[in-house]
């Protein structure tokens, strides 16, 4: 069997996290959201063959030919135009029974696993509390399903459907048969009506496990707090840890991490490899210092991610916060993450401001970006891959670079 996975899309809404990366690279806990993806499926799939598209080359480069004994095949999806025109890219490469996942959503392995166990074509659905912003499933009496609709008013079930499937060759057949949507693209889910239409069984395969769509800023902070939750408990730190440094719950110190004297660290924490924590730094919260990163003097990070050399050298406080691959924040660079009404923090999506749903939410910062000495940043502003800020600078709105 095979493990198709989706990895095509510009990721907009995660900007400026996805300037200059695909989104299935963004980190999460030790590793990126496709990692992850192959890491639920490897035990039910022979062979994975990954569709890319918005910096392809990125993904081709960070995992190569194989992961962890299973050969990994690419294909391009060069525009853009809907989940079956996806999965059609895959059909010179797969000749028999495969699943669909998506390169950028969290889920654990009983969803590959049950997708796998049913016979023949299947759609991975789970309840929801309220079913309206979803596809809705309905079913026949022995569970087989009977339609989907999407995003109906009036529920007919409060099945959701996850967006993983599980089909035999037979569909691309359907697939070139399946018109364009009034959005232009060619939708999986009218392949699907399709199939029933021609009186093909699709089974409905229950998944009650983690879901959660990584398309935005916060829900990585979400995806990376449900990673750093299942870190092992009471493993003896593989990097160096100096006198005078405490750890209290869960802290992994990778391999050529250093943490120095004084620095104060409550977990859950993963300080990953080459990183540098103090001396007297603060770290609390579901926090990843990236590798090679730098938590330095006097600095203080809370429930946040700073990627791959991301440095945070002296008398700062980041909290709630992402920081971009080669991030520098200068010295005395406070992050906001309270309103002073207690409202939610929203951010702009698309030119669209948004409830985040979070309380805290500090800044999301891109790749390469620096921030001049004694800069403040308000609650829920974005700052672009490498753009800067002068000293003394308070940032109270965007500032995203062009791509």
């Amino acid at each position: 069997m095979y493990g198709v996975v989706l990895a095509a899309g510009r990721g907009t809404r995660m900007r400026p996290l996805t300037d200059r990366r695909p989104k299935p690279l963004l980190p999460v806990g030790d590793r990126s959201l496709l990692e992850r993806v192959f890491d639920t499926a490897r035990d039910v799939v022979d062979e994975f063959v990954v569709v890319t598209g918005y910096r392809g080359e990125a993904i081709r480069e960070a995992v190569g030919e194989s992961y962890r004994d299973r050969p990994v095949h690419y294909v391009e999806q060069a525009e853009a135009l809907g989940t079956a025109h996806a999965v059609a890219q895959v059909e010179p490469v797969v000749d028999d029974d495969f699943l669909v996942l998506n390169g950028d959503v969290v889920v654990d392995a009983s969803l590959p696993a049950a997708l796998a166990d049913a016979s023949g074509t299947a759609v991975a659905a789970t309840t929801v509390p309220d079913p309206r912003a979803y596809g809705v499933l309905s079913t026949t009496d022995d569970g087989a399903l009977a339609g989907i609709v999407e995003k109906p008013d009036d529920p007919p079930t409060d099945l959701a459907n996850v967006g993983c499937y599980a089909f035999e060759p037979e569909v691309f057949e359907y697939i070139d048969r399946t018109p364009e949507s009034e959005r232009g693209e060619y939708e999986i889910t009218t392949t699907i009506e399709l199939l029933l239409d021609d009186g093909h069984r699709i089974d409905v395969a229950p998944y009650e496990g983690t879901w959660l769509d990584v398309g935005r800023p916060w829900e990585l902070l979400e995806a990376n707090e449900l990673a750093l939750a299942q870190l092992d408990d009471g493993v003896e730190p593989a990097g160096t840890v100096e006198e005078g440094v405490h750890l209290h719950g869960t802290v992994v110190v990778e391999e050529g991490a250093r943490v120095q004297s004084g620095a104060y660290i409550e977990g859950p924490a993963l300080i990953r490899e080459g990183a540098e924590v103090g001396p007297n730094a603060y770290v609390r919260g579901a926090t990843v210092v990236g590798p090679d990163a730098h938590v330095g003097h006097s600095v203080e990070i809370k429930n946040s991610v700073l990627m791959a050399d991301a440095s945070v050298g002296h008398l700062s406080y980041v909290g709630d916060s992402v920081l971009g691959d080669g991030v520098n924040f200068g010295a005395g660079t406070n992050v906001a993450n309270l309103r002073h009404d207690g409202a939610n923090v929203r951010l702009q999506v698309k030119g669209e401001s948004v409830d985040t749903g979070r309380r805290k939410l500090g800044a999301i910062v891109g790749d390469e970006a620096k921030t001049g000495i004694n800069t403040s940043l308000n609650a829920g502003v974005k700052l672009g891959a490498g753009a800067t800020t002068g000293p003394g600078e308070a940032l109270t709105r965007d500032r995203l670079s062009e791509r």
